[in-house]
């Protein structure tokens, strides 16, 4: 029998111990990319001076001292209404965002990609705003006016369900779309004569143009919700709670410290502290995990906007409203 000369087993040894030593190489360098997956390089929060809580994590800087040491940067947006968020949301600007329940509905309605994770509040931040000379007392007495709002936002909601629930057809009001600082200065300027408000501007007309709220109904004003995108849920589910883990911090703080809450309001939206405590004493930040609550609450107001054409005849509100409200995240983190 021929022999394998020696110089070629020597070569043969090389060749796999110079291949081994690739495959391991290649295996450490999978693991470290693995290792870079599992957390983000930045998590990309919003605030809104409607979300109080937001503005106390952002102020003190816990969100930043929590995830400094995974050398993962924080960085803000802000958002001026639910449809902002939204917008934020769905096109990936934001990985965490504060909007309306029933807000989060329409947008989950029209396919976007989010999840409620968090309550930041329970508010009662719309009502119907009119000027104190306008003649308007009732919703009967908008037929043929002009009512400023914003689509897509709590306000909005709020209106379509307060004309449905007093028999007041969409069709004999004229909505007037403004983002809702400029809602207010239209209804102040009297270019409209009806507004559905939002706090803190809400506050601040009545303070100071004694603006009359002419329909309350806290049970129309869904809550305050901490959406994040799926995509970022399913690929950070640790953060996602990690984050709710910081809210939970500035919710605790707003809750035992509402003085310096309506000087913190008051100073990052550029209001009195007098309109700021007006806005405070209008939310509660008691129920943070989202439940049956929510879920009822939005599948009654998802009912009205199919009704009024606003969300698809097709849709499935309650499924929908299933896929939108996950409790889990916050159920690992709140402390009853």
């Amino acid at each position: 029998m021929k022999k394998i000369p020696l110089i070629d087993i020597r070569s043969f040894i090389a060749i796999v111990t110079f291949g081994l030593i690739l495959v391991v190489l290649a295996g450490c360098g999978s693991s470290e990319s693995g290792a870079a997956a599992d957390k983000p390089d930045k998590i990309r929060l919003d605030y809104a001076y409607y979300s109080p809580t937001s503005l106390v994590l952002k102020k003190f800087g816990w969100a930043e001292e929590e995830f400094k040491e995974d050398g993962i940067d924080v960085t803000w947006a802000l958002s001026q209404g639910s449809n902002k968020a939204l917008e934020f949301l769905n096109s990936d600007s934001v990985d965490f965002g504060s909007t309306a329940g029933a807000a989060a509905l329409m947008s989950k309605a029209n396919g976007a990609p989010i999840k409620n994770v968090y309550l930041y509040s329970k508010p009662e931040w719309t009502a119907l705003v009119t000027n104190p000379d306008s003649g308007i007392s009732s919703v009967q007495d908008l037929k043929g006016k002009k009512v400023a709002a914003t689509l897509g936002t709590d306000p909005y909601i709020f209106l379509l369900r307060t004309l449905d629930a007093e028999g007041v057809s969409a069709d004999d009001v004229e909505i007037v779309n403004l983002q809702h600082g400029d809602g207010a200065s239209a209804l102040t300027s009297g270019s409209v004569d009806a507004w559905a408000g939002l706090d803190p501007h809400m506050a601040r007309l009545e303070l100071e143009s004694g603006a009359e709220l002419f329909y309350r109904n806290a049970d129309f004003n869904t809550y305050g919700f901490l959406n994040v995108r799926e995509e970022f849920a399913k690929k950070y589910p640790e953060y996602v709670e990690r984050v709710i883990k910081v809210y939970e911090k500035a919710r605790k703080w707003a809750i035992e410290n509402p003085d310096e809450l309506a000087k913190l309001v008051a100073e990052e939206a550029g209001i009195s502290e007098e309109v700021a405590k007006i806005q405070i004493e209008r939310n509660d930040f008691t129920q943070p995990v989202p439940g049956d609550v929510q879920k009822t609450a939005i599948i009654e107001a998802g009912k009205v906007l199919q009704a009024g054409e606003v969300i698809k005849a097709d849709a499935d509100i309650e499924k929908l409203t299933d896929e939108l409200i996950d409790p889990s995240f916050a159920e690992e983190i709140v402390e009853e």
